[in-house]
This record gives structure tokens, C-alpha cells and sequence, in this order.
């Protein structure tokens, strides 16, 4: 008999998060790994993932470093390669690499908004994909979680390149869902809402941050562990039946009055 545990497990399990050096991707890579899943966890820098993988492993958990440039295509193919050579195609794929460019759009310059889109976008595409190409290849299923944003169903101020390319990424997400579903490959979107963070906890604790706050339902922002469950739903077998879904972890934002 399976149980709710079982549907929730990662044991034996390879799961590859992008942009994972730090931050939320650091965060979500314990959780996978927590959850039994082998984690790879990748990004531009090599001695940037050290220290990283190196906490992991000492709470118990298999994890290593993956050196992988989301905006290179190359690189995405060598790294993908290296996995594949030593612990096959991974079957949970988390592309969380992202960066932002804050500045009014009439002072946001060609070179910002290429890198955004880039990373945040076709970073994301080149990623997924060839995670894809892989487990069709291997005759194997998996998972693809794009990790969005609210900004790509709402906008901010002096963020428009960032906005564009989560919606481009929820829609993207769909797409892929629906070429991959019969191959079976899920693919869906995690859309967080304001985490607190070391990068952004000093703007929301200040006046900003707390009006910004007031606008929330919940009144709170989220912190990393609000993610786990969504995560989990969405990389495991208990979302199975899950695909082209955009799954918004806000405390309500989304549905905040205008």
C-alpha cells in the first residue's frame, strides 16, 4: 500500500536546482534533499557552492556542486552531460536562477534588460529543455518547476524587464506543460510573493516595506519554509496530475483589492 508519505518522498530521486549558491535556492535544495532526493546544486561559480554543499552534507544530505551558466547554452549541455554521465538525467528540475533590475523603465538600459531576460527567461528554456531532451531520450518521466513570480500576474514599480520575463516564464510554463504531458513531464510554476530574505530584509522592515506589507491579506510577508509544501506538492507524486499550473504563494496578494 502507498502512503501520503510515500506519494511525498524523494528517495532515490536527482533533483537539479539552478541559481542554488545561496538565498532561496540554497533553501529549496535542503527541502528536496530533506526530502530523500540526491541534489545537485548549480551555478556559474564553483567556490561560490562550496560552502553550500558543504552545510548540506553535514546535515545528512547527499548533495554536490554543479558548475552551470543558465545564459551559455554550452554550458547548459556540458553540465547536463557530467550529470547525466555519472547519476543520469535529473527528474526533478528547479530553475530558480533570477535576477532583477530595479530602475525606471525609461532609465532601464538595453544591457539590464538583456541580462533579465536572459537569466530569468531564456536562462530558464535553455535549462528545460534540455532537461527534457534528456529524459525523452533516457525513456524516462520528471518534473520541471519554473519558479516565477506574483510580478508576472501583477506589476511592480521600476521593475518592468524583471515583470516581463516572469510572465513570459508563466507562459512558457504552459506551453511546455502541454508539448510534454505526454511524454511525462510535468511542468509547472511556483509563484512566490514577498519573501523575506537577507537580499530584501532590510526594505521590508523599513516604511516602504511596511505599507507594501499592509497591502498584504495575511498581513506578513513569507519566509523560505512557506514554500516547502508547494514545493513538494509540485516535485513529488502527490502532483502527479499536476501540469501548466502556476501556483502563487503570497498570503493573498494576487488577490488583494485593487
Amino acid at each position: 500500500m502507498t502512503t501520503l508519505a510515500d506519494r511525498f518522498s524523494l528517495k532515490g530521486q536527482t533533483a537539479l536546482v539552478t541559481g542554488a549558491s545561496s538565498g532561496l535556492g540554497l533553501h529549496a535544495a535542503g527541502v528536496l534533499g530533506q526530502a530523500g532526493a540526491r541534489v545537485l546544486l548549480a551555478a556559474r561559480r564553483l567556490d561560490r557552492l562550496q560552502s553550500a554543499v558543504a552545510a548540506l552534507n553535514a546535515e545528512g544530505l547527499e548533495a554536490h556542486a554543479v558548475e552551470l551558466d543558465v545564459n551559455d547554452d554550452g554550458s547548459v549541455v556540458h553540465a547536463f552531460a557530467r550529470i547525466e554521465g555519472r547519476w543520469g538525467p535529473p527528474g526533478i528540475v528547479l530553475n530558480n536562477a533570477g535576477v532583477a533590475a530595479s530602475a525606471p523603465a525609461l532609465a532601464q538600459t538595453e544591457s539590464q534588460w538583456d541580462q533579465v531576460m536572459n537569466t530569468n527567461l531564456k536562462g530558464a528554456w535553455l535549462v528545460a529543455t534540455e532537461a527534457a531532451r534528456r529524459l525523452q531520450a533516457a525513456g524516462k518521466t520528471g518534473c520541471i518547476i519554473n519558479v516565477a513570480s506574483i510580478l508576472g500576474e501583477r506589476v511592480g514599480g521600476a521593475v518592468a524587464p524583471y515583470c516581463a520575463s516572469k510572465a513570459g516564464l508563466i507562459h512558457l510554463t504552459k506551453a511546455l506543460a502541454q508539448e510534454w504531458a505526454r511524454l511525462g513531464i510535468r511542468v509547472n510554476a511556483l509563484a512566490p510573493g514577498y519573501i523575506a530574505t537577507e537580499l530584501n530584509r532590510d526594505f521590508l522592515a523599513s516604511e516602504a516595506g511596511q505599507r507594501l506589507m499592509s497591502r498584504i491579506p495575511q498581513r506578513r510577508f513569507g519566509t523560505p519554509s512557506d514554500l516547502d509544501g508547494a514545493l513538494l506538492l509540485l516535485a513529488s507524486q502527490a502532483g502527479a496530475y499536476i501540469t501548466g499550473a502556476v501556483l502563487a504563494v503570497d498570503g493573498g496578494h494576487l488577490v488583494s483589492p485593487l
